[in-house]
């Protein structure tokens, strides 16, 4: 069989198997937790996001509650320490030195205009308790345990910004169970770089949530993404599950 031949059976080879790779869908690599490897990391678990009384409720509210947000993330809390499984919490805090910024984004502009997670400084926690900025009061026992990892707060939406890449490394972790807020704005980003950076990473997709504004649903778009790129799209329950052997 000569090269032109070769090349042409080769083509009709692929065209049979196009029907076959469609109806297949995108593969789900899976991710398997190894004690030692994988870590839980939680973004912005903050009254901002997660209250009533936060900011952002009027537009994230009715996601939250739709995906059973809170319950789902103190779920996994509870999860992951009663498996010896090490939870990293990334914040988000603004300092007043964060509003002197020249030119923002669109939410960027929006978060500090409504004073989204506004902190009085770095080191004087002064009318911290109980603000936007602060953990949702049912986390705190998990979070301020003294062996869960606070690290520095992102500013925008990733970890580009802030030490968590540096603290799961320093640990031995490669692995990543991600959940938190907001699902299209900093839990995706959050994905995104650390897959880039050589993670793997399943999402928990109803132990996060999103806006939905007239321009649309951040929660459904966000989904959508997770399943393109996260290795695997876990629930609560399947992510309980597996966290505990099972």
């Amino acid at each position: 069989m000569n090269t032109k031949q070769t090349f042409g059976s080769t083509l009709l080879v692929f065209a049979l198997l196009l029907p076959a790779m469609a109806l297949a869908g995108i593969p789900d690599p899976g991710m398997q937790v190894e004690k030692g490897r994988t870590a839980l990391v939680i973004t912005d678990p903050q009254n901002d996001f997660l209250s009533p009384k936060g900011v952002t409720w009027g537009v994230v509210g009715k996601s939250v509650v739709a995906n059973n947000t809170v319950e789902n993330i103190e779920a996994l809390f509870k999860s992951a320490k009663s498996s010896g499984i090490p939870v990293f919490i990334s914040p988000h805090y603004y300092y007043p030195h964060d509003h002197g910024w020249r030119f923002e984004g669109a939410l960027e502009k929006l978060m500090h205009t409504i004073g989204m997670f506004d902190r009085k400084d770095a080191l004087d926690t002064t009318g911290f308790a109980g603000s936007g900025a602060d953990w949702l009061e049912r986390y705190k026992k998990y979070i301020q345990d003294g062996e869960t990892v606070v690290t520095s707060p992102h500013k925008v939406y990733g970890p580009e910004t802030n030490d968590l890449v540096l603290q799961l490394r320093k640990r031995g972790i490669d692995k990543v169970i991600l959940a938190g807020m907001s699902a299209n704005l900093c839990t995706e980003s959050h994905l995104r770089e650390l897959l880039e950076q050589g993670f793997e990473v399943a999402v928990v997709k109803d132990a996060t949530a999103a806006a939905q504004v007239e321009e649309g649903d951040g929660y459904a778009a966000a989904v959508v993404n997770f399943r393109f790129l996260a290795n695997t799209v876990w629930t609560t329950q399947e992510a309980i599950q597996t966290m505990a052997g099972r």
